[in-house]
Order: C-alpha cells, then sequence, then structure tokens
C-alpha cells in the first residue's frame, strides 16, 4: 500500500482536481483506491455525490463514532469530508496527540476494517497546513503539490518545504529519535499555459529540480472534471471525446503512469 496527500498551502492550484483524477487513472489500472476527504470544503467527496455529516473523517479526530467507507464503485472506496472539521480542529488544538490522530485510527482499524485491500490511499488536504493536514503528512509516503505559475504560487512551493521541514523535526519518537514523518515531497507544474510569460518562466525555474514530477497543461476538460462529477479516465471511454481529444488523453496517461513511477 502507499499512503499519498495531495497538498498546498493556497487554494485554486487544482489540487482536488489533480487528486480525483489520478486516483481515477490508478483505479482505472486495477488498482484498489481509498479517498480520505480531509478538506472540510468537502469537494472531493461532494463530486461523488457524498454529503454526509454523520460518520464523517470528523470522527477520527475526534476520537468516537463510526467512520463509514463508502463504496463508491469497483476501485473506488471514500471516506467522506466533514464540513465542521476546521471547528474540531480547533477543538483539539490544545490536544498533545493530535497530530498524530491519523496515524493512530490508521492503525487500531488496520485490521478490523480490512484496510490492506487498498493498493492506494489518496488523501485530499485543505490548501493550509492544519493539524489534519499535519495528520496526513506523517501518515503519507509521498506528498503531491502542485504549483500554477504565478508569483505566489511558486512562493508556496518553499512555504510548503519549510514546513514539512519543521513537523519532521516536531513529530519524533523520542524513544529512537526517529521522525513519523518520511513522506517525500514531490511537485506537479500545473495548468501550465504554452503561450503565456509566467508559464514560462515557471517551467524554467523548475527544470534543474528533481522533485518536479510532471507538467500538466491547462485544461477546460481538466478543470471541468470535478465540477461534472466525471474523471478523465471515464471520459476517454467514449470514443468520440477520446478521438477528439486524443492528444491530451494521451499526455495526461503518460503523465499519471511516470508519476507512479517515481513514488
Amino acid at each position: 500500500m502507499k499512503i499519498i496527500t495531495f497538498s498546498a498551502i493556497k487554494g485554486g492550484v487544482g489540487k482536488t482536481t489533480l487528486a480525483f483524477n489520478y486516483g481515477e487513472w490508478l483505479a482505472n489500472h486495477n488498482n484498489n483506491v481509498l479517498f480520505i476527504d480531509l478538506d472540510h470544503q468537502s469537494n472531493l467527496s461532494q463530486t461523488y455525490g457524498i454529503y454526509d455529516s454523520a460518520e464523517t473523517v470528523g470522527n477520527i479526530f475526534l476520537g468516537r463514532g463510526k467512520v463509514k467507507i463508502h463504496e463508491i464503485k469497483d476501485n473506488i472506496s471514500l471516506i467522506a469530508g466533514d464540513m465542521h472539521l476546521d471547528d474540531i480542529e480547533r477543538d483539539i488544538e490544545n490536544k498533545t496527540n493530535k497530530n498524530m490522530l491519523l496515524y493512530m485510527w490508521l492503525s487500531d482499524n488496520y485490521d478490523r476494517l480490512n484496510l490492506d485491500r487498498f493498493d492506494y490511499i489518496i488523501l485530499d488536504s485543505h490548501p493550509d497546513f492544519s493539524t489534519a493536514t499535519k495528520n496526513a503528512v506523517i501518515i503519507s509516503n509521498a506528498i503531491l503539490s502542485p504549483i500554477t505559475p504565478s508569483e505566489h504560487g511558486y512562493n508556496a512551493k518553499f512555504n510548503l518545504e519549510e514546513r514539512i521541514n519543521e513537523l519532521q523535526k516536531e513529530a519524533i519518537d523520542y524513544s529512537s529519535r526517529q521522525s513519523y514523518v518520511t513522506a517525500n515531497l514531490f511537485f506537479i507544474a500545473n495548468m501550465i499555459k504554452h503561450n503565456t510569460k509566467s508559464s514560462h518562466e515557471l517551467l524554467e525555474a523548475l527544470k534543474d529540480d528533481p522533485n518536479v514530477l510532471a507538467t500538466v497543461p491547462e485544461k477546460e476538460l481538466f478543470n471541468r472534471s470535478t465540477l461534472d462529477k466525471t474523471s478523465l479516465s471515464t471520459m476517454a471511454q467514449d470514443h468520440k471525446t477520446y478521438i477528439n481529444q486524443h492528444d491530451f488523453f494521451d499526455n495526461i496517461d503518460k503523465t499519471f503512469q511516470e508519476i507512479t513511477n517515481r513514488l
């Protein structure tokens, strides 16, 4: 099993859209995927038509109540987001183990919920570095963070790197002195336009960075996938749509394969 967190310091960078489409791509390639929605906006959950107010991810952080795993379809399952997760985070702020709650829940429920049936767990976090995001980072094997062509987008890369380094020093096993944070941090250049100065400048700045896994072009088809609740993998199964956009679909398939090979 691999655990992957999609994380970003700022919103509007296509984080949820990437998480949704990458998870769907993995499922389409015969991997069993569990999504965990850690964003209190719950956009990922709503993409799958889930609007739960009970048995959500919030119960993991409250330490009580059931947590429902929705069996969405073949190879896709979901633990729904909680619109009050930001309130819950404030309520547990003074807990000494607040950053380890997801780690402990996975450990306590791994066998009971048969979690080893999943090949991938994909977490979609809120665009910040709050308690829920720190929990996600601690359990992850890899963190994928989109960067967009803007001044603040590029600066967010260094912000996230610094915050993860700080967490790595804080979240340690005091007996062994080993950090619980072992995830590799990778970046995806997202929403890239071939004819803009900002896109060219971003790609130039990132070209020698070994932790930049891929480049995803700006494409309305991609942006609309979560709004239309239809993944690119599903769109590509429609013959007419695929023929009209085959270059884009083939490039996305290659991009997701390259990402998978690096993780």
